[in-house]
């Protein structure tokens, strides 16, 4: 089963930078989207950056030039470097992966999702 846990949320401040990891597991997929997704109460989810299997990312215009998202091979751990962090920025954060063909991939924004694919946990941030 593909699982994917996120870690590295809490609170900072206006200004300030957060590390969020994503741990994945069980996945052997070729082929892929991951995107970290947010969300705050009332709104719908959003996709604010994406990274496919070929290495292609793509980010929401709210957050280019301050998120940096990134895939440690390696070690199967997506992250998502968010910098200049502003109050707006404040939503629990979700990691998710795709297994999209490639002939189906098209990058969107900071999304490049298909279908409904795996979800994680999700990790709070708050910024203030």
């Amino acid at each position: 089963d593909v699982q994917l846990v996120e870690s590295g949320g809490g609170s900072a401040q206006t200004g300030g930078s957060l590390r969020l990891s994503c741990a994945a597991s069980g996945y052997t997929f070729s082929s892929y989207c991951m995107v970290w997704f947010r969300q705050t109460p009332g709104k719908l989810r959003e996709g604010v950056a994406a990274l496919d299997s070929d290495g292609n990312t793509g980010y929401d215009e709210s957050v280019k030039g301050r998120f940096t998202i990134s895939l440690d091979n390696a070690k199967n751990i997506l992250y998502l470097q968010v910098d200049s962090l502003k109050p707006e920025d404040t939503a629990m954060y979700y990691c998710a992966l795709d297994p999209v063909p490639k002939s189906l991939r098209r990058m969107r924004g900071g999304n490049c999702f298909a279908g409904t694919g795996y979800w994680g946990q999700g990790t709070q941030v708050t910024v203030s």
